[in-house]
């Protein structure tokens, strides 16, 4: 049994292999251990504080802190062996260099975002800007990649590589990666413009190259629009940057102008009631529409004499639904009025020779 515990394996006898196993398999237990006191214990005692933060970052912390433990012990088992290759020995050093640095970056990342969900992210729901809310997902996912690439640098730096020169190798590799994601770029700048500058909102009516219908959803790549038809139109946000944009919803007031004719047997009496009407049918609709309300008996055109007729619907109201009733109350009153409207005709003389 002696014999068999000095015999030599790579370099190392069984007996330092136990030893190193032992080492590693306590490490295990006692980040199983870590864990539970963890879970049990901390967590049952941040619970009873006030604020949320302590309970975040032990959520956080727990997981980087428990593999943590398990590195430092299978760091301690390799240590209990000896191998007579040197590189064996330097590689396993720049693996334990790694995972150390890389659980490092994992502790920070998930600290600062513990950070950003106890502070950062109830202020933004509390502001009533929208841009906000669109924007710090952005920036979340965004400072969470530059810590994981700041921490992977390191880390190869720390494992003896060359960073200089494998950052040159990526510039010129992510120099024909920009320019095959240029679109992407180009949407992605558009939707930062749309979320900036707001020429639009959730929900507006909008008219853009050539379609018109209202915003449902505001993205980072692209923005769907709900047509007048019903339909689901995508547009890339670069588009925004480089188009003329349309907000219907935003205009102050409908403009509606209306040209009347009466026939030529009207009488100036009788043209004269027709104004008068009109303005009165104004009053009747003023919950609709704004006071400036041009009327004027403005031509005399080949078959009718005209009447300008101009009104404002107010925004927020329905148009359609404004025009319509404006119109019948027209039609009605002019008919009980014994107004005639004027249609296309032609007189023929047939003259004999």
């Amino acid at each position: 049994m002696e014999d068999l515990l000095t015999e030599q394996y790579y370099g190392n006898d069984l007996k330092h292999w136990f030893y190193a196993l032992g080492i590693i398999v306590l490490a295990a237990v006692a980040g199983k251990i870590l864990a539970w006191f963890s879970s049990k214990v901390i967590k049952q005692v941040t619970k009873k504080t006030k604020t949320r933060l302590d309970d975040l970052l032990i959520d956080m912390l727990e997981e980087p802190a428990v593999f943590a433990v398990i590195i430092f012990g299978v760091w301690l088992g390799f240590e209990q062996l000896h191998f007579e290759s040197l590189t064996v020995h330097e590689w396993v050093k720049k693996v334990f260099h790694v995972l150390i640095t890389l659980n490092v970056t994992w502790l920070i990342a998930r600290t600062i975002d513990a950070f950003i969900e106890e502070y950062i992210t109830p202020l933004v729901e509390k502001s009533e800007s929208e841009l906000d809310d669109q924007v710090l997902p952005i920036v979340r996912k965004g400072i969470r990649f530059i810590i994981w690439t700041l921490g992977i640098i390191l880390a190869l730096n720390n494992a003896g590589y060359d960073v200089a020169a494998l950052l040159a190798g990526l510039g010129i590799g992510g120099l024909a990666f920009a320019m095959a994601a240029k679109d992407s770029v180009s949407n992605f700048f558009g939707g930062f413009t749309v979320l900036t500058d707001k020429p639009f909102k959730i929900g507006e009516r909008v008219k853009i190259g050539g379609y018109d219908g209202n915003i449902i959803e505001i993205g980072i790549r692209s923005t769907r629009m709900k047509t007048l038809e019903g339909r689901i139109v995508t547009i890339p946000n670069a588009k925004f940057t480089d188009s003329f944009i349309e907000n219907v919803t935003a205009e102050p007031s409908r403009k509606v102008v209306l040209n009347l004719g009466l026939t030529y047997d009207t009488s100036p009496e009788q043209m004269e009631v027709a104004l008068e009407s009109l303005k009165e049918i104004a009053v009747r609709h003023a919950e609709n529409i704004e006071e400036n309300t041009p009327i004027s008996f403005n031509s005399f055109g080949d078959f009718s004499l005209g009447i300008l007729f101009i009104y404002y619907i107010k925004p927020g109201v329905d148009i359609l639904e404004t025009q319509t009733k404006i119109n019948l109350d027209i039609l009605k009153t002019f008919n009980e009025k014994g107004l005639e409207m004027a249609f296309p005709t032609q007189t023929i003389y047939n003259i004999k020779q």
